[in-house]
C-alpha cells in the first residue's frame, strides 16, 4: 500500500511539474504575412491545428452589427472541395472533434485530430481561407441558425441580455458598445455582396496566425504548412483605428427589464484599460479576492453570514482595447438592491484602504498558479493560448511570463489599483429588473 501511494505522489509530481515547464514553441511569417506557430509536444498521438483571424465584433459596420459571430457559422457551410454538409462529417469520421468562437476582439477556429490526420487538419483550414462557398443559400441558411442561437441564449435565457445593456451604458464612442451576436435586423438587411467583402477584408493570411500543436514533426509540419498556406493570396493590409473614450467622472444610472426573470439584480460596472495592462491583471486579482468561490469575501459576507444575497460576485471582461469590471447581486428576502451596492461597495472601499492580509494573499497567489496551470495543460488548451497571446497581445511568450506578472504583483499594488478605477463617480449602476409579459 505504502510502494503504491508513494507511486501515486511521484505521478501526480511528475504531472505537475511538466504542465509547470516552460512551453517550447517556433514561430515564423510566411511570405503572405501568415504567422505560423509551432509547438511540439510527443507525449500523446494528438495534433490541433487552429487559425486565430484578428477580427471580432469591434470590426464591424455600426450598421450592420453581428457579422464576425456570423461568419464563425458562415465559414463551416463548405469550400470549393468541402461540399455543404461535409465539415463536420469529415472531422468526426477521423476521429476528430471541431469548433469556433467569437469575441469582440478575433474568431477562433480550431480541431483536434489524432496526430496521423495532422495534414488533414491543415487542408481543413487552407479550404477555409482560401476559398470557402459564401452563397445566398448558406447565408439564408446561417442567419436561421443565429437567430435560433439568439432566442436561445439570449432572448430567452434569465439575464441573457445584462452585458447588453451594461455595454451600451459604458461605451459611447467604441464598438464594444455592441453585442458579439449583433443585432438580426442588421444580418437580415445585408446583401450577399457586402458578406463578401467581409470575407475578403478579413479572412486572409495576413490577418490571422496559425498553430499546429502536438505529436508533430517539426520540418514536416513545416512542410505541409509551406504546401498548404504559402499559395493563398496575402489581403490588402487592414488599418485601424483605437476609437478614445472619454472618461467617465460622474456616476451612471440606468436601469434594463427582462420577462424572463422575476427576481431583479444589480450591475455596478466600470470601464477599465486594456486586459494587455498591468493593472488589468491586478483587477483581476481585485475580482478573485472578492468572489473567487465560497471562502470569497462577497459571499461569505452577503450570501453565508448576512444573508442579503442570494447570488454575489465581481468579474472582469478583459479585452483588447477596454476592459469591463463588474459586480453584481440577487438580493434575497427584505434585501433592496441599494443595500446590495453599498454592501459590495462596502468591500471595495476596505481594498482600498488596507492592505490585504498575507495569508489572502498567498491564497490568491495559488488561485493564479493554479489557473495558470491549468489553461496549459493539454495540447488544446497551449494552442489556444499560443494564438491568443500573439494576436491579442503581441507577445506569444507569454504563455510563459504572463504567470511572473501575477507572482510580481503587490499587496500594495492591490489597493492602488482598486482606488485608481473603482470609485463610485466612475461606475454605471443597472437595475436590471423584471418585466411583466
Amino acid at each position: 500500500m505504502k510502494k503504491n501511494i508513494l507511486i501515486l505522489i511521484l505521478t501526480l509530481f511528475a504531472i505537475t511539474t511538466s504542465f509547470g515547464q516552460k512551453v517550447e514553441f517556433e514561430e515564423y511569417d510566411l511570405s503572405n504575412g501568415l504567422h505560423v506557430i509551432l509547438h511540439q509536444d510527443n507525449s500523446a498521438p494528438v495534433v490541433t491545428t487552429s487559425v486565430m483571424y484578428h477580427v471580432g465584433a469591434k470590426d464591424e459596420n455600426p450598421e450592420r452589427t453581428g457579422f464576425a459571430h456570423f461568419f464563425e457559422h458562415l465559414l463551416f457551410e463548405g469550400t470549393k472541395n468541402i461540399k455543404k454538409g461535409e465539415w463536420f462529417k469529415i472531422v468526426s469520421s477521423n476521429g476528430g472533434k471541431n469548433n469556433a468562437n467569437t469575441t469582440d476582439d478575433r474568431t477562433y477556429y480550431y480541431e483536434v485530430f489524432p496526430s496521423n490526420n495532422l495534414q488533414l487538419g491543415l487542408w481543413m483550414e487552407s479550404e477555409r481561407m482560401l476559398h470557402p462557398v459564401i452563397n445566398q443559400g448558406g447565408v439564408d441558411t446561417q442567419n436561421e441558425v443565429v437567430k435560433e442561437e439568439k432566442r436561445l441564449r439570449v432572448d430567452n435565457q434569465p439575464y441573457g441580455n445584462f452585458l447588453a445593456n451594461v455595454k451600451k451604458n459604458l461605451f459611447f464612442k467604441h464598438p464594444y458598445k455592441w453585442t458579439t451576436i449583433g443585432k438580426m435586423k442588421h444580418l437580415d438587411d445585408a446583401t450577399l455582396a457586402e458578406f463578401l467583402a467581409f470575407n475578403k477584408k478579413f479572412y486572409v493570411p495576413n490577418n490571422a496566425t496559425l498553430v499546429v500543436a502536438g505529436d508533430i514533426d517539426i520540418n514536416k509540419t513545416k512542410k505541409m504548412v509551406q504546401d498548404y498556406f504559402a499559395t493563398i493570396p496575402r489581403g490588402k493590409d487592414i488599418v485601424r483605428t483605437v476609437i478614445t473614450e472619454d472618461p467617465i467622472t460622474k456616476q451612471i444610472n440606468a436601469k434594463a427589464y427582462d420577462a424572463n426573470i422575476q427576481i431583479p439584480a444589480v450591475i455596478n460596472a466600470y470601464r477599465v484599460p486594456s486586459m494587455k495592462t498591468r493593472d488589468a491583471r491586478v483587477l483581476d486579482m481585485i475580482s478573485s479576492y472578492l468572489s473567487g468561490g465560497k471562502s470569497s469575501v462577497l459571499y461569505k459576507k452577503m450570501v453565508d453570514q448576512k444573508k442579503m444575497a442570494l447570488q454575489v460576485g465581481a468579474i472582469g471582461l478583459n479585452q483588447e482595447d477596454y476592459g469591463m469590471y463588474i459586480t453584481f447581486g440577487l438580493p434575497q428576502g427584505k434585501t433592496t438592491l441599494a443595500d446590495l451596492t453599498k454592501g459590495i461597495d462596502e468591500e471595495i472601499v476596505k481594498i482600498q484602504t488596507n492592505l490585504i492580509s498575507e495569508n489572502d494573499y498567498q491564497k490568491l497567489q495559488n488561485q493564479f498558479e493554479n489557473r495558470f496551470v491549468n489553461a496549459n495543460a493539454s495540447v488544446e488548451g497551449i494552442a489556444n493560448s499560443l494564438a491568443r497571446y500573439n494576436v491579442l497581445y503581441g507577445d506569444t511568450n507569454l504563455i510563459n511570463t504572463e504567470i511572473n506578472i501575477y507572482r510580481s504583483i503587490t499587496r500594495e499594488e492591490i489597493r492602488e489599483v482598486a482606488k485608481k478605477y473603482l470609485n463610485p463617480n466612475q461606475k454605471l449602476v443597472l437595475e436590471y429588473l423584471p418585466k411583466k409579459k
